[in-house]
């Protein structure tokens, strides 16, 4: 499983939003200085995260974006799966995937089900707060 620029990127201005929101709104423009990132790719990763429900807007003077919950109340996982639509190692595990139909004699699917529980675990249990805190759970 590889992350995508995507899904990079949109933790990032997660990130950037939850340390430099506090009350107010935030400029892309600022967050593209901020983490050097192409402003034209930030604005197309916005409205997912509208949509979502993880970030609200305002347009115009004093405008910009917003986290709508506390850090600690994202997790890495969610906004990655948001992203990149799927954190699933192999095809047959994705959700809404249709079943295999070598699954009841394939011998690698113990294996690719271990590695997708590692990594939704993982990412899971990571929220945009213990990043900007610089330590990450146990």
């Amino acid at each position: 499983m590889m992350i995508s620029t995507r899904g990079r990127y949109a933790l990032r201005v997660m990130l950037d939003l939850a340390e430099n929101g506090g009350e107010g709104y935030v400029p892309m423009k600022e967050v593209a200085q901020r983490q050097e990132l192409p402003l034209k790719y930030i604005e197309q990763l916005m409205p997912a995260l509208v949509k979502a429900g993880f970030v609200e807007g305002v347009h115009g003077r004093g405008g910009g974006y917003r986290l709508v919950r506390p850090p600690e109340d994202y997790t890495v996982g969610e906004v990655l799966r948001l992203a990149e639509g799927e954190l699933a190692p192999v095809a047959c595990l994705a959700c809404g995937a249709k079943p295999c139909p070598r699954k009841d004699h394939c011998r690698t699917l113990p294996m690719w089900k271990k590695l997708n529980d590692m990594v939704q675990d993982f990412f899971g249990g990571i929220t945009l707060a213990d990043l900007l805190g610089g330590c990450l759970p146990e």
